[in-house]
């Protein structure tokens, strides 16, 4: 069995691990009735004795063993202390261990260059020995998932930064990020610098990147509180636990169930990240018929090394029980799925070039539904020449808490370069004028070449995206064949 460590960086990287976490659990304790530490526990938490004072001594309690105090592979980062410490005191305090994390109280200032020049040249010691530390914890260690913003300073600047740590000290280790990218009317003034500053670094050394707008996660949840019934709207969406028995995986130490906090201004959108994550990691963590390989994402949706940006999608956007809405049709979900409107980010991929498709299904679903819906699907879906096969399919037997199925597209589309595009047009608007720049150059390591190669990677991979694109139109004639002269 493998296992999987999650790196949260910064408040948006933690709070959005925090859902991740708590949604988790509770899913496995839907599943797991009887309080067993099995395989499923085992891709994303360890079981331990807290009788032992020392966490480096606690055994390992792999197979078929009784759940003992369960710890998430987890890494937290965060410069500023506030988030990571409300996490530590809160009802999910105990699944975190406390060894394996890092905090700093002043911030990086909305300045990717403290954050990886400063912080991160600082702490490099720290991160990687908390890595590390996380990692001898594994017994077939398969991927690390890193979580962060890209408009800010710690999440961009100490999270790219721990990127390049990875792909240094794990290189045969797989890295997935989830890059949550600023609004256009983003408050933060540098966040187009942070982001195009932090893209370099995740086009050079990650395996596989999901970005997710701020704008896009603000209709979906706009989408779900219209569909909610009155009573419900703006309350948070979580299941009724009253039968998790004491004991389980989701109770604290004092035999109470794990309770939700106060609802905050952004629990909607990062519940909605976070649900992209559980189906995403839901053949890592349960079994079925078509399991997908977390490898598999990248080694069917990233033929080019670079372009590794891939568009997400899913179908329900809710996915806990006491919402009280009829589930939708299985067809319905498919369709939904391909809709711009259950896009994470702001583009429409049926109007550009699909390179490769995953469909990631949960549920009791059958491989002839997914056939048939591929195939009702395929006439308005646009696929490269050279992959005009290139879907991708996993079906997990669990569906999440409260559903009967669900459905998360993973695609790599050249409709992204539109979204890079204005990126790009954001960050040269600034860095016309200089502005701000004195604040970046000022830190130690931080040159001005930065922001030169940093625009230049950026317009590369627009390029690029667009060659391919020119060829939905214009494909490239069929190559000649050889014939055999007898």
């Amino acid at each position: 069995m493998t296992q999987s460590i999650v790196i949260q960086v910064g408040q948006c990287g933690n709070q959005i691990g925090c859902r991740f976490w708590d949604l988790a659990l509770r899913e496995h304790a839907a599943v797991n009735k009887h309080g067993t530490y099995d395989e499923a526990l085992c891709s994303f938490f360890r079981n331990v004795d807290d009788r032992f004072d020392d966490p480096a001594d606690i055994p390992l309690q792999q197979g078929k063993g009784k759940i003992k105090s369960l710890k998430a592979r987890a890494v937290l980062v965060d410069m500023e202390e506030g988030v990571v410490s409300e996490m530590m005191k809160g009802p999910l305090r105990e699944v975190f261990d406390f060894k394996q994390l890092l905090t700093d109280v002043s911030g990086a200032g909305n300045n990717w260059a403290v954050g990886h020049k400063m912080y991160g040249s600082q702490y490099r010691e720290h991160l990687s020995d908390i890595v590390r530390r996380a990692a001898e914890f594994c017994d077939c260690l398969q991927c690390f998932f890193i979580i962060h913003s890209m408009g800010g300073g710690t999440g961009s600047g100490v999270g790219t930064y721990i990127l390049n740590l990875l792909a240094d000290e794990y290189p045969d280790v797989y890295r997935f990020v989830t890059a949550v990218y600023p609004s256009i009317d983003d408050d933060v003034i540098t966040s187009p610098y942070n982001s195009v500053l932090a893209m370099r670094e995740l086009t050079e050394k990650a395996d596989c990147v999901l970005p997710i707008e701020n704008q896009a996660l603000v209709g979906l949840v706009n989408k779900v509180n219209q569909a909610l019934p009155p009573a419900k709207t703006g309350k948070r969406m979580y299941t009724n636990m009253s039968d998790v028995k004491p004991g389980s995986a989701i109770t604290t130490s004092d035999g109470g169930v794990v309770k939700p906090a106060n609802e905050k201004p952004f629990d909607s959108m990062n519940n909605i990240v976070a649900n992209l994550l559980l189906n995403m990691t839901s053949s890592a963590r349960f079994e079925g018929s078509l399991n997908v390989d977390l490898n598999e994402i990248t080694m069917n949706l990233v033929p080019f090394p670079r372009l590794h940006y891939l568009v997400s999608s899913q179908s329900p956007l809710f996915t806990l029980s006491d919402v009280h809405l009829p589930p939708r049709r299985l067809d319905q979900m498919f369709s939904d799925a391909f809709s711009k409107d259950y896009q994470l980010l702001s583009t429409d991929p049926k109007h550009s070039l699909y390179l490769a498709c995953a469909l990631m299904v949960r549920g009791n679903v059958e491989v002839s539904d997914v056939r048939r819906n591929i195939e009702r699907l395929k006439p308005s879906l646009k696929f490269i020449h050279w992959n005009t096969e290139g879907w991708k399919t996993g079906l997990c037997s669990v569906a999440p808490v409260g559903q009967p199925y669900s459905l998360l597209t993973l695609a790599n589309n050249t409709c992204i370069h539109g979204n890079f595009t204005e990126l790009k047009d954001r960050f040269v608007k600034l860095y016309k004028r200089k502005a701000h720049i004195h604040h970046y150059t000022s830190v130690d390591g931080m040159e001005l070449s930065d922001f030169a190669q940093s625009l230049e990677s950026i317009n590369s991979i627009i390029q690029e995206y667009s060659d391919l694109e020119k060829q939905m139109n214009n494909p490239p004639p069929p190559e000649p064949r050889l014939q055999v002269l007898t």
